[in-house]
């Protein structure tokens, strides 16, 4: 079971980094060297180490299958950028959660056809994935 789910987190991890290369955008993958090791860096590790590239600049994606309560680690992953993403192929989180993500700086997204499974919350706004490329292909153009 646990290699399954290993396996299905790889492949996500994959399909992110191939939507990224086809979009354009500059990115560093499974980033060991960076405190927490975050699955995607935008623009790169280099630049996320470069204390002089701003931080505004800077983009760390965890890429989790399901979020549960694993969100939280990405909160410690690369400490120098205070907002963190999520994508994940969850169906549906608890208003609950949303709202603790939210909290802690935490902008999640979802693939537009999973946006029905989870509850209208009043100030937060689920990213799909086409508008998370979007900026973030702005992001990397400066």
């Amino acid at each position: 079971m646990n290699r399954r789910k290993s396996r299905a987190g790889w492949s996500l991890e994959n399909h992110v980094a191939d939507l990224l290369t086809e979009a354009g955008i500059p990115f560093s993958a499974r980033a060991a060297d960076i405190d927490g090791e975050p699955d995607i860096v935008i623009p790169s590790i280099e630049a996320y180490k470069d204390p002089s590239y701003p931080a505004d600049k800077l983009c760390m994606v965890g890429v989790k299958t399901t979020c549960k309560d694993r969100w939280r680690q990405v909160l410690k992953e690369g400490p120098r950028i205070p907002r963190k993403h999520i994508l994940t192929m969850q169906r549906g989180i608890s208003a609950k959660q949303l709202n603790e993500m939210h909290a802690a700086n935490v902008t999640l997204i979802v693939p537009a056809a999973l946006h029905k499974d989870y509850p209208k919350v009043p100030g937060i706004k689920l990213v799909q994935v086409s508008e998370f490329l979007d900026w973030a292909s702005a992001l990397a153009k400066g």
